[in-house]
């Protein structure tokens, strides 16, 4: 997802050398209104113990120099222009926020998150997984590949994740044979994933959540190619690959809208996870907001998961039915590249979002900011936090949102009445 020039990678190096939801279930008290948004509409249905709580955050890239500190790596060689060794970017972290210890537990990298997880207790916890699993060494030549070692997907399960969405431009980086691997491996450690898979059939379907007593959840993952996937990626009818979304046209929500009738049933929950876009920049393409819009009013779609962005985007909530067009980075291996900074990647956010089952809307979101240091995630900081909210807020102000900060920093998403057309910048 980075590149590098060999001029970029030098100075980069030389830089870096120098330098609630409480329980998920319990009500909670009426949040303040938003001063700038007086029509703001949040409500809480009487049966709060009915609700689904999705945990939803931005890429998981556990791969390349994250796979290196972990207790099984994979041969740390790089096929990229000018860095030669997964340890390199090791190095690079460690230059910029000192010694990450080697080898380090599985739940190591999850750090913070570990304990919000224990105290938000989502229902369901969903990642987009930005690396193959594979020791595969039949690379595709395309300057960047990421792959973790099948023996660490431990560092998956001791976080609780519950599904791995497949669609985008990094699991198919060691070829057919990685990515049939990257599937054995999730399927043995019992992990459901969407997006990608042996043939068509398989990369298609979605996965399939149950929530005792609640419900289901049902993750469908697609990429499009906007994001960096390849169109010889797309999986076939006997060919490994992605669910590639050619484009967002009409078309296209016809056919998700298919899939999702022939699978929906009354209190389900429908996720369409969407890798899509570039990865700098804010502004949201006015095609995004449409297909978006559509997939609410056409396909049965009751969450949107956008993700490609190294940093959070804009919130928009659209007939009380979430859509993040860019969750940011998570979980990743960047730290020391520099170029970029401004944009703040190192900064990321857990997803809490509060749905209910019976209706398919959103009653709350709350968010967790966090920095990735040492290959860690940790809780932000005051300062940080302020960044985050205020990003979020003037991004969300074109679709009238906006966000509070409360106890230990948490912050929590207000919006209006859900009608407005959205102003595309």
């Amino acid at each position: 997802m980075y590149t590098l020039n060999r001029r970029a990678f030098l100075k980069l190096w030389g830089m870096a050398a120098l330098g609630a939801i409480a329980g998920g279930t319990r009500a909670q008290p009426r949040p303040e209104r938003n001063p700038t948004d007086k029509a703001n509409t949040m409500r809480r249905p009487p049966d709060t113990h009915r609700l689904i709580t999705l945990f939803l955050c931005g890429d998981v890239m556990t791969g390349r120099g994250i796979d290196q500190v972990l207790p099984h790596p994979n041969d740390p060689r790089l096929h990229e222009p000018y860095v030669r060794s997964a340890l390199e970017y090791v190095a690079l972290a460690e230059a910029v926020n000192g010694p990450i210890p080697r080898p380090v537990d599985f739940a190591y990298i999850w750090g913070d998150a570990l304990a919000e997880f224990e105290r938000v207790a989502p229902d369901v916890r969903i990642i987009n997984l930005e690396t193959a699993v594979t020791t595969s060494a039949a690379y595709i030549a395309k300057g960047i590949n990421y792959r973790m070692h099948p023996k660490n997907i431990r560092a998956l399960t001791a976080a609780g994740i519950d599904c791995a969405v497949l669609a985008n431009n990094h699991v198919l980086d060691w070829g057919h044979a990685g990515l049939e691997q990257t599937v054995d491996t999730l399927k043995q450690a019992q992990l459901k994933f969407a997006g990608a898979g042996r043939h068509s059939s398989e990369a298609t379907a979605p996965a399939v959540l149950e929530v005792a007593n609640k419900g289901r959840v049902l993750v469908f993952s697609f990429g499009h190619r906007s994001s960096g996937i390849s169109r010889d990626w797309a999986a076939g009818k006997h060919r490994p690959g992605v669910n590639l979304l050619e484009d967002l046209s009409e078309d296209s929500v016809r056919k998700i809208a298919y899939r999702v009738q022939d699978l929906k049933r009354p209190k389900d929950i429908v996720v369409a996870s969407i890798h899509w876009g570039s990865n700098w920049g804010y502004r949201i393409p006015h095609e995004q907001i449409v297909f978006a819009h559509r997939l609410v009013d056409e396909a049965g779609i009751d969450v949107i998961h956008g993700h490609s962005s190294h940093h959070v985007k804009g919130i928009e909530i659209y007939k009380d039915k979430p859509i993040f067009y860019g969750c940011g980075d998570f979980l990743t291996d960047y730290e020391g590249i520099k170029g970029r900074e401004s944009y703040r990647d190192d900064l990321g956010l857990m997803y809490f979002v509060q749905m209910d089952p019976a209706s398919g809307t959103l009653v709350r979101l709350a968010m967790t900011p966090t920095r990735l240091k040492r290959f860690r995630v940790n809780r932000a900081s005051d300062k940080e936090t302020q960044w985050l909210q205020d990003v979020l807020n003037r991004e969300g102000r074109q679709f009238g949102t906006g966000v509070a900060r409360g106890k230990d920093n948490e912050l929590t998403l207000h919006w209006g009445d859900g009608k407005r057309r959205s102003q595309v910048r």
